[in-house]
């Protein structure tokens, strides 16, 4: 999940937390003050019933039942009056009590006032009730009201959050983007600083600049060496070769001498290909190279295939050209050439007798892709993961190889933006893909 989201979401629910929990205490709040009118107003009523009673409307009203208890026309409260015996132990002060009351086959909850009082002499229990209906139905409504308002805080919160942390985050994402997704080579990186406001992206900025900086000066420094070896080696390598070669036209030279000669000539001929081939590398890498020329794949393909059409053959293996598309691009002719012929070296070489190599392409909108497809040995996992490092070799007791044909193609293919891919299976063959921009 992106921090941005992250950040939304917790937004978001504490929030909603406050808001749940503001309602609560308002509900609570409102339920409480609306009892306490509610007390208030059934205590006004007792007071202004008992100080307009008269003898006669007691007796009038005692006289007709044992009891007097008298509705309203909505059943929304109640009074109900009784004479107790002067024998009863009775408590002047108000008492408040909430109970259920069944009229007319309908229950509500009443709050219900019971006060004693005195009169000519008398004892009379009075008893007030009014529903709580009304209040119920202020809680039921604020409660609505409530959840419509946490729901719409929750939406127009998440909205508002995602916008602003967009917003906010806007600087690193580019700062990403720009400075590490799109880098493919630190020595052409972009040290200008990204516009941003906030101070721990422009130190996330400034660090990132520093790093490439000491990633760039190691990198250069690096093929710097190289270079300078090669060069150095170059010499010596020359040399050495030279005097062999001089001792191996000696006339009198012994069978043993020569043996020994002859391997000291192949270790050194194997010592100039390694050196050529890093000079190579170090050469693309620091583009050495210029990239004007118009390469045909179709015309590439075929004289690769003229230049190695006698190796195929004496292992017995199938060459399908099934190219379809006459695709051309502007780079470099020498290095492309490199590039296909060491993955078809490579398709011979790891073939099986009677084997069978197919080149094949497809053309979309955006791309160009080429495909080298072996029936082969294959490669596991581990072996793709390592094919483009250099020195690395399929096979340990293959004095032929030197572990650098994978690193010289994935170095001319970032010189030309080109996207490698392979796809192996142990025992069925390898496809290795070139996939070439079109725009």
């Amino acid at each position: 999940m992106k921090l941005q989201h992250k950040l939304a979401l917790y937004n978001t629910f504490t929030k909603i937390a406050v808001i749940a929990i503001l309602g609560v205490l308002i509900i609570a709040f409102i339920d409480r003050i609306s009892t306490s009118n509610l007390q208030q107003r059934l205590i006004d009523k007792r007071n202004k019933l008992v100080s307009h009673l008269s003898d006669e409307e007691i007796e009038e009203l005692l006289n007709k039942q044992s009891t007097f208890t008298d509705y309203n026309i909505l059943k929304e409260e109640y009074i109900e009056l009784n004479e107790v015996s002067d024998n009863a132990s009775v408590n002047t002060a108000p008492v408040f009590t909430k109970e259920k009351r069944k009229i007319e086959d309908e229950t509500q909850d009443y709050l219900v006032l019971a006060n004693y009082f005195s009169y000519g002499g008398k004892t009379y229990r009075l008893e007030i009730g009014e529903t709580m209906l009304a209040l119920d139905r202020l809680e039921n409504t604020i409660m609505f009201y409530t959840l419509i308002i946490l729901l719409a805080s929750v939406i127009l919160t998440l909205a508002a959050d995602l916008a602003f942390t967009r917003f906010l985050l806007a600087p690193f994402y580019r700062i990403i983007d720009q400075k590490l997704n799109k880098v493919d080579d630190p020595i052409h990186f972009n040290y200008d600083y990204a516009h941003t406001t906030t101070d721990d992206f422009r130190l996330l900025d400034s660090s990132i600049n520093k790093l490439m900086q000491r990633i760039s000066d190691q990198l250069l420094n690096q093929k710097q060496f190289i270079t300078n070896v090669s060069h150095e080696l170059l010499t010596p390598i020359s040399i050495l070769r030279t005097r062999l070669e001089n001792l191996l036209n000696q006339p009198d030279i012994s069978e043993e001498n020569l043996n020994k000669i002859s391997a000291s000539l192949r270790t050194l001929n194997r010592l100039k290909a390694i050196t050529n081939s890093l000079l190579l590398i170090s050469k693309i890498e620091n583009q050495q190279f210029n990239k004007t020329d118009r390469v045909s794949m179709p015309a590439l393909i075929a004289d690769i295939y003229e230049e190695l059409e006698d190796r195929i053959a004496s292992r017995n293996i199938t060459f399908e050209n099934r190219l379809q598309h006459n695709f051309g691009l502007t780079g470099n002719q020498a290095l492309l050439h490199t590039l296909c012929i060491n993955l078809i070296n490579n398709a011979i070489k790891y073939n099986k007798d009677n084997g069978k190599i197919i080149i094949s392409d497809n053309l979309t909108n955006h791309s160009y892709q080429l495909y080298i497809t072996d029936k082969g040995i294959g490669m596991d996992n581990r072996q793709i993961e390592q094919a483009f490092n250099r020195f690395a070799k399929f096979n340990a007791t293959d004095t032929e190889s030197y572990g650098l044909g994978l690193a010289i193609v994935q170095s001319i293919a970032a010189f030309h933006d080109i996207s490698i891919s392979i796809s192996s299976e142990i025992g069925q063959g390898t496809r290795i893909g070139l996939e070439f921009k079109t725009h």
